[in-house]
């Protein structure tokens, strides 16, 4: 395992004291049984959710714009299950990354489609494996991590103390961790054969994303994949988990998405993106909602997140 990140002594400054309290409460919560822990977050979350007007419209939008051919209560019905997750997220980060080994040992938990990885690894072949921003990421990254070896990319967090304490957390059971910038670094471990995971759903603006499809919708991606994939021969593998009923966690890796990637860099995005649409259909309450997913619009479109730019119908790139 790769050494632990040096502690900063300047994280001991008052001003980060709020965010040690914070650790201080999901390190807590962890000591509960893992039902308890998620309950108490959707619990939260519930109680929370008229304070986030804001977040609770974004979610509202994106289903509208998303599964247009729902009725407005069913529509209801999931936004209020989206905004559960979010303080069931709470939970599975919280078990991702303090949890004890034995006590994620006791989840259950089932593997789909290792043999596409082991045929990949068998060919001395990296795997780039692709998810989406589903509530059990983190946990789900370290229940795979428990059967293969992984790497990480990852978006730095604003808050010293939770860049420190996440990445000191995950590099105690991933290979390494990339920072979303060292392209040239995890091209490197993928040419070793190693196997990378990383969602590259949200809208992250800047020169290298496209707008590709989305549930039929212009959506700004990063184009990392593809370039990832050229450069380095990696498979590209989707990589799907959720929550079943039971409170246990399906996972599984799909075949490595073929003739990828090609000379096309924007019909690959959409390769990828359809990809990640079928994974959400598939789970669409555990899918994170409350990102602003359509922000960045194609020049001459309206933004879709205004008070009152609800469409009724899909927004078909015409408004």
């Amino acid at each position: 395992m790769p050494a632990s990140p040096p502690f900063p002594r300047k994280l001991l400054a008052p001003r980060h004291w709020p965010a040690w309290i914070g650790i201080g409460f999901i390190r807590a919560i962890v000591l509960l049984p893992a039902r308890w822990t998620l309950a108490l977050g959707a619990a939260f979350s519930t109680a929370i959710s008229p304070l986030l007007r804001t977040r609770r419209h974004v979610i509202a939008r994106n289903l509208e714009l998303c599964f247009p051919e729902l009725d407005v209560r069913q529509r209801e019905a999931l936004r209020r299950e989206a905004v559960r997750e979010m303080g069931r997220m709470l939970g599975e980060f919280a078990l991702g990354w303090f949890a004890s080994d034995a006590k994620l040992a006791r989840l259950e938990v089932t593997i789909e489609g290792l043999e596409h990885l082991e045929a990949a690894r068998a060919n001395r072949r990296g795997v780039l494996l692709v998810g989406g921003h589903f509530s059990h990421l983190e946990l789900c990254a370290r229940l795979i991590s428990r059967r293969i070896r992984i790497a990480g990319m990852y978006r730095r967090m604003d808050s010293g103390v939770f860049e420190y304490m996440v990445l000191r957390a995950r590099l105690a059971y991933a290979d390494t961790m990339f920072d979303k910038d060292q392209l040239r670094a995890t091209v490197k471990y993928l040419k070793r054969g190693g196997t990378v995971w990383y969602a590259p759903d949200q809208d992250m603006r800047g020169k290298d994303a496209v707008f590709a499809p989305f549930f039929g919708i212009p959506a700004s991606t990063i184009t990392a994949t593809h370039h990832l994939a050229r450069l380095s021969g990696a498979a590209v593998m989707p990589f799907f988990h959720r929550r079943t009923p039971d409170g246990g966690y399906m996972l599984r890796l799909e075949a490595p998405l073929a003739d990828f990637p090609s000379d096309d860099v924007v019909a690959d995005t959409a390769r990828v993106n359809a990809a990640i649409e079928c994974m959400v259909r598939e789970a669409p309450a555990q899918y994170l909602w409350a990102h602003k997913r359509f922000k960045t619009r194609p020049e001459g479109l309206r933004p879709v997140y205004g008070r009152g730019s609800g469409l009724g119908t899909r927004d078909s790139g015409k408004s």
